[in-house]
């Protein structure tokens, strides 16, 4: 309880500089507690009542709802805050961050951020233009007890440029101007840097993101700081590194030698020459066979250093522009990076932000950022455990803890008589030991 009472108390100091501080600190905290719990889904009108019978609120629904749609909760000062709650969130000397957008189906018109966005995922069954909203989001990747987890950090929501110029979409009254994925990725890469001048960044995302689409603005903009891992392309053509200049002549130095072929017809020349490697890979210590190389890659016009992961019948041809990591941990970071798509399935499904019903931006805004909030503080409060939580639902080949035991642990914690000492709360609920029972099921 008392871990929970300290990160709580910290976010709520960032209310004290406004006017009604006093009332929206503890509504702000309460709020981030009810999504938490797993007692219900995380739409404006369940927190409202979950606040009621949790926790003894009594709030006028319209004021609530005021409070919910205000675009005067400071998220940037408290986001900044939670980015400093976040105990060694450095590996190996390197900030990792992870890098891709999901999609949220909606129903109804005129929501925020919605268009008739095109699903790479979509089933036979599904629709591959759905109505919905394309987010794009960075999480911190840092092994906590012995699993890796992916923080949620930062987001923004896409707007495809010719819905911009029809629909011309405003959030809270002004026009909201055209922005790539890239450079909404960057802005919030730079962001987060801002807040930690003197680490390192390692940036692991996937082939959509691995091109110099990204990599050039943000080498520009945070120098020789940051480098990337991300995936080849089957046809992506490689180069041999240029010679060392003897002589001088006449013109520009070579950039790029001789070509040694593409990703694909590459994988079949190295195969039968790929060593083994034990890798932490996906919770499990695995063997793997590689074969590494240093070439020149054209779409980022720098030296990487390409690691082919040889099976059978596949492979997977993964990049890094930072040549001192070795061909082990550049498998397993990028492994790691599987851990935002868990981080979205928990975001929507788990904590619920994909069942919200509001419709004004300034609203769906502050719902995504108070989920998205809640996510990352249930994994610092993981993190500052003194104990690995242990799983209560077992599942074949999975031994580590999962994101639902936190939140159990968290809801146990909110449920103690002691916990009021935060701060006071109206009148105490008359059927917490009632709610403690239905929440132990629920979990």
């Amino acid at each position: 309880m008392l871990i929970l009472h300290s990160l709580l108390s910290e976010l709520k100091e960032e209310f004290a500089q406004s006017k009604k501080g006093e009332e929206r600190g503890p509504w702000f905290i309460y709020t981030l507690l009810t999504i938490i719990l797993p007692f219900t889904s995380s739409r404006t009108s369940n927190l409202l009542r979950a606040l009621e019978t949790l926790f003894g609120f009594t709030i006028k629904k319209k004021k609530y709802y005021r409070f919910m749609a205000s675009p005067k909760i400071p998220w940037n000062r408290l986001w900044i805050r939670l980015w400093k709650l976040i105990p060694e969130p450095e590996t190996n000397g390197r900030l990792l961050i992870a890098l891709d957008y999901f999609i949220n189906p909606k129903t109804g018109k005129k929501i925020f951020g919605c268009a008739n966005i095109f699903d790479h995922a979509a089933k036979q069954n599904q629709s591959k233009y759905p109505w919905a909203q394309n987010v794009v989001t960075i999480g911190l990747l840092k092994i906590i007890k012995g699993r890796w987890a992916c923080l949620p950090l930062s987001h923004s929501y896409y707007h495809l440029k010719k819905d911009i110029k029809e629909n011309g979409p405003k959030y809270n009254g002004k026009d909201v101007a055209f922005q790539s994925k890239h450079g909404q990725a960057v802005d919030m890469l730079c962001s987060v840097v801002a807040e930690l001048p003197e680490s390192n960044i390692l940036v692991v995302t996937d082939s959509w993101f691995g091109n110099n689409g990204m990599w050039k603005p943000l080498r520009q903009k945070l120098g020789k700081r940051v480098h990337m891992i991300s995936r080849l392309r089957s046809n992506n053509n490689l180069f041999d590194e240029p010679p060392t200049p003897g002589k001088k002549k006449r013109g520009r130095p070579r950039k790029y030698a001789n070509k040694l072929g593409t990703a694909s017809s590459l994988a079949r020349e190295y195969k039968g020459r790929e060593q083994e490697y034990t890798v932490n890979l996906y919770g499990k210590a695995r063997t793997v066979r590689a074969y590494d190389r240093v070439v020149m890659l054209k779409s980022l016009k720098c030296r990487v250093r390409v690691v082919w992961v040889l099976r059978k019948t596949q492979w997977v041809a993964l990049f890094s522009t930072d040549l001192s990591l070795s061909v082990e941990e550049i498998i397993e970071y990028y492994g790691a990076r599987w851990k935002i798509e868990a981080c979205f399935k928990e975001l929507k499904r788990d904590i619920g932000s994909a069942e919200t019903q509001t419709r004004n931006s300034v609203a769906v805004t502050n719902h995504l950022e108070f989920c998205m909030m809640a996510t990352t503080l249930t994994w610092v409060y993981a993190c500052r455990l003194e104990k690995t939580p242990s799983r209560r639902h077992a599942v074949k080949g999975r031994d580590h803890f999962a994101f639902s035991d936190v939140r159990r642990l968290v809801a146990k914690a909110t449920m103690d008589d002691n916990f009021a000492i935060l701060y006071p709360v109206p009148r105490k609920s008359m059927i917490n030991s009632l709610v403690t029972a239905f929440m132990r099921m629920a979990a």
